[in-house]
């Protein structure tokens, strides 16, 4: 399908989401986990009056919020046939998910055509890089995609947007949740979600997955433990406090397989195309092992009706035992194989990194409400923050020459691991104010500030500034128009190829739209972007797999996204978003994307009078992307995936199927100049039974 097909049949759909009566079910979230909720279904149309604490660390409705938030419902990306988190946003406006492609070791995505960073809770969740397991969507009630800098409120936050993972936290109701699942490569899981009062003013939950699978690449496995119990205490009624904890063990490897671009993408004369299944590393010793430890204290307590007082902090504990073989596709990567070995001989690099990562953060605020004149309310926030992390790593490397296309897996070499860790660490401290000005219940004006100082051995330490400014407010027939300006700041870990520490990344946002909210059940928002962007990461040209500090890039964009809820159980949602990079000082450049689109739709259909099924379907499309190098430039051409749902529930069951990719599409997710591409993930079909009480 072609991206002119794909926007016609989205004109289609938006006259749908415009017409006919509306009907939804009431609700709200906070931007903490889980309030106290019946067993209602949560629909799509609900966004359109939740609260997003993600965009202002404050219950503030989305139609309020001058800037674009996505809220997604664990309803909505389980029947999205999501199995990580990267999936869960696959649906939202701007975003580019699993850019290279399903990725066992790590959750990606880029908003705005920049990497994005994650956070939990409201706080940053992931340090470093590979020293970490994947999280668990499983574990989350929500997700929330929040599209422009977040500095002001967030410190290190991404100057394209974050994603924040809402955990679900104990109620006071009791119910729960079995399910088992069988799928694509022979994935067979258990989950439970149990949740219920234990004593007066005290609810527990336990949420828990055991999984063990194989997954589309050969000898790469995906098996996962993951428990996350969790208390909520209300010893009176202005205070809330919830402990969370989290211990997650997994036992994998590496999908992504970093195979050379002659071979998969580009023909090797004289020899077949790779498989996409191939494995290149050493069986029995290639992995992605983690444990994963994780405490979160949060207490929100109410002093007066006009103050509150918000407290949280997290510990983690993570330890990876990383080991890989990979193809040496960069030193020439037109012609990465062996002279006179008839394109077949290859050098085969092997990386050993045992790696552990220790991490406390804090955020602590008060909230304060206040008038200063008949019509004029104001929410003041005013915050400090901080944050230790501290990673150790000792690597061992090795290197053999592979023919590729028969490889003597056990002939192949292990490396030993030097005994002396490096060690990063890093802190930071950020104080932060917010005043949100609400006129005549129409117009509300968002003004806030922060202040960050960071500090790492061996790097100089950084301080900045930062400041955002924005307005919303509602001019008739359910249109809001809005304006922000936003600031951010990053500071970046590591160093480059010359062992000179990175400086910290800096941008600046200007943003215009408007939210179109003509009912309860729709929401839709137009806006369009203009990002300046200074000191971002990219690959060295002389040293493909070292990183330099680009110079100014500038990034233009607009973004449509429409969610409806039509009579009948009928749900629908429609995104496109475009962006354009121009670098002014790198000539050489890995661009995402330029269009993202995608429509989803759900229909629910009584079947008897205890019965209904439900069907849904989605299209998702991404555009060409290009990798611009010294030695070539390499377009990954574009993709049209389909994925399904069919879900019965009758009494207390639930038997539903899920597939992504449904049409088995073979493609790439992105092929990199440098040398080598990755495989997009192929279908994947699960069924899952479900008994909920």
């Amino acid at each position: 399908m072609t991206l002119s097909k794909f926007l016609g049949f989205s004109g289609i759909a938006l006259i749908a989401l415009t017409s006919g009566p509306a009907w939804a079910a009431d609700g709200a979230a906070d931007g903490t986990p889980d309030g106290d909720r019946r067993d209602d279904i949560v629909v799509t149309g609900e966004r359109a009056r939740q609260d997003a604490g993600a965009g202002t660390k404050t219950a503030t409705p989305l139609i309020e919020t001058p800037q674009p938030i996505t809220i997604l419902t664990e309803d909505m990306f389980r029947a999205q046939g999501a199995i990580n988190i990267s999936d869960t946003v696959r649906y939202a406006a701007g975003i580019t998910a699993n850019p290279y492609g399903r990725d066992s070791r790590v959750d990606s995505f880029a908003i705005r055509g920049i990497d994005a960073l994650q956070f939990r809770d409201g706080m940053r969740d992931i340090f470093g890089s590979y020293v970490s397991t994947t999280s668990d969507p499983y574990n989350f009630s929500r997700v929330e995609v929040v599209r422009g800098p977040a500095s002001v409120l967030f410190g290190q936050g991404s100057i394209g947007g974050i994603v924040n993972l809402v955990s679900k936290a104990p109620e006071f109701t009791t119910r729960g949740e079995i399910a088992a699942v069988y799928g694509s490569d022979n994935r067979k899981e258990l989950l439970a979600d149990i949740n219920g009062p234990i004593a007066d003013g005290l609810a527990a939950r336990l949420v828990a997955r055991v999984r063990d699978s194989d997954t589309f690449i050969d000898n790469v496995r995906d098996d996962r433990v993951m428990i996350a119990p969790s208390l909520r205490w209300q010893p009176s009624a202005g205070t809330d406090i919830t402990l969370l904890g989290l211990y997650q063990d997994d036992h994998g490897g590496s999908t992504p397989q970093f195979l050379p671009i002659v071979g998969t993408l580009y023909d090797n004369p004289g020899n077949p195309r790779l498989p996409r299944t191939l494995f290149v590393g050493k069986p029995g010793h290639d992995r992605y092992d983690g444990r994963l430890l994780q405490g979160t204290a949060m207490v929100k307590q109410r002093i007066t009706d006009q103050i509150e007082l918000h407290l949280k902090a997290r510990y983690i504990d993570s330890d990876v035992s990383y080991f890989t073989h990979y193809t040496n596709s960069y030193t020439n990567p037109t012609d990465p194989y062996i002279a006179g070995s008839n394109g077949r001989l290859i050098q085969l690099y092997s990386d050993d990194k045992l790696a552990t990562l220790n991490v406390f953060t804090t955020d602590n605020n008060v909230q304060i409400k206040f008038n200063t004149g008949a019509g004029v309310s104001h929410l003041l926030l005013a915050g400090v923050d901080y944050s230790w992390n501290r990673f150790t790593e000792r690597y061992g490397s090795g290197r053999d020459i592979v023919d590729l296309y028969n490889i003597n897996y056990a002939a192949l070499s292990v490396p030993v691991i030097d005994p002396v860790a490096a060690r990063q660490s890093q802190k930071q401290l950020g104080i932060y104010v917010q005043d949100q000005i609400r006129f005549a219940d129409r117009v509300s004006v968002v003004l806030g500030a922060r202040r960050d100082h960071v500090t790492s051995p061996g790097s100089p330490s950084a301080n900045a500034t930062t400041f955002r400014a924005g307005i919303i407010g509602e001019i008739g027939a359910g249109i809001s128009p809005f304006f922000s300006y936003t600031e951010s700041f990053q500071p970046i870990a590591g160093f480059n190829a010359d062992h000179a520490g990175f400086k910290p990344q800096t941008g600046t946002q200007y943003e215009m739209g408007a939210k179109w909210q003509p009912d309860a059940a729709t929401l839709v928002t137009v806006t369009v972007f203009h990002i300046r962007e200074r000191n971002r990461p990219i690959d060295d040209p002389d040293r493909p797999l070292s990183q330099i500090q680009s110079g100014e890039l500038t990034t233009k964009g607009f973004e449509i996204e429409a969610t409806r809820t039509l009579p009948g159980n009928y749900e629908l949602s429609v995104n496109y978003g475009y962006n354009k990079l121009e670098t002014r000082d790198s000539p050489y450049f890995d661009y995402y994307p330029r269009h993202n689109a995608s429509i989803w739709g759900m229909k629910t259909l009584p079947v008897g009078d205890a019965m209904s099924l439900r069907l849904g379907a989605g299209v998702r499309y991404t555009g060409n992307r290009k990798s611009v190098g010294p030695a070539w430039t390499i377009v990954t051409g574009d993709n049209t995936l389909v994925d399904a749902l069919a879900e019965l529930e009758w009494s207390k069951w639930r038997l539903s199927v899920n597939a992504t990719n449904l049409f088995n599409r073979s493609y790439f997710a992105s092929c990199l100049s440098r040398g080598d591409c990755f495989i997009g993930a192929p279908r994947n079909v699960m069924g899952t039974l479900a008994y909920r009480f």
